[in-house]
């Protein structure tokens, strides 16, 4: 069961708006990256279901939170089917996000009461998964729709919460410009984590990186 509700979930990534997106196969290198981004003021993370056995990790992950990181909520990304939505929550994610919108992944989450946000390209799909009880829709890809996507998205759509994944940079003017149009959160993957950094353990950097990107963030007027 999750350790925290689904408001608690919403208020946490509403407050920090950067949720960071990772997959690593091996436990002791994605646990290193989560306590290094809650160490740098991350409290929402998403471990994406991308490798065989990623549920098997993301379990660890969970326990590894749970006393590490006791603020984390720890969602579960990358999820394409209700069976893997189940899954996931049986092991305690505290919210799960897909690339696209499937209406039995958000029946799984909703009887549970656990916060679902899927994937959206088009302005049709983010009523659509609205309809269907998402508070939180992802704009994927981000780097293809672009910050006008968002902005002209929201002109007669003011009430969407929208998550940016996807050609989001821990840099001034790129997030800047997300949340300027209107993004009420944005996902960052690899830009956050190169893989040499990664590689060799420079979780300093990682940490750094995090709290760079969250005070931008929290700097934009």
């Amino acid at each position: 069961m999750a350790r925290f509700d689904k408001m608690a979930v919403m208020r946490k990534i509403g407050q920090t708006r950067m949720v960071p997106v990772f997959y690593h196969s091996d436990v002791a290198t994605a646990q290193a990256v989560v306590k290094t981004c809650y160490d740098g003021g991350v409290r929402a993370f998403e471990f994406t279901n991308r490798g065989d056995c990623a549920h098997e990790v993301f379990g660890a992950l969970i326990k590894f939170a749970a006393r590490e990181c006791p603020e984390l909520a720890l969602g579960a990304g990358s999820v394409v089917d209700a069976p893997t939505a189940a899954l996931y929550i049986q092991l305690g994610a505290c919210f799960v996000v897909g690339p696209m919108f499937n209406p039995e992944i958000a029946k799984v989450c909703n009887r549970r009461q656990v916060p679902y946000t899927p994937g959206c390209g088009t302005v049709t799909e983010v009523n659509t998964a609205q309809e269907a009880g998402c508070e939180l829709c992802k704009v994927f890809p981000g780097d293809v729709l672009g910050p006008k996507f968002v902005k002209g998205l929201l002109a007669p759509m003011p009430w969407s919460r929208l998550m940016i994944t996807g050609g989001v940079e821990p840099t001034e003017d790129n997030l800047t410009a997300w949340i300027k149009a209107g993004a009420w959160c944005v996902g960052m993957g690899s830009k956050l984590f190169p893989k040499d950094k990664v590689a060799a353990k420079d979780w300093a950097y990682i940490t750094n990186k995090c709290r760079e990107a969250l005070e931008i963030i929290q700097n934009i007027k």
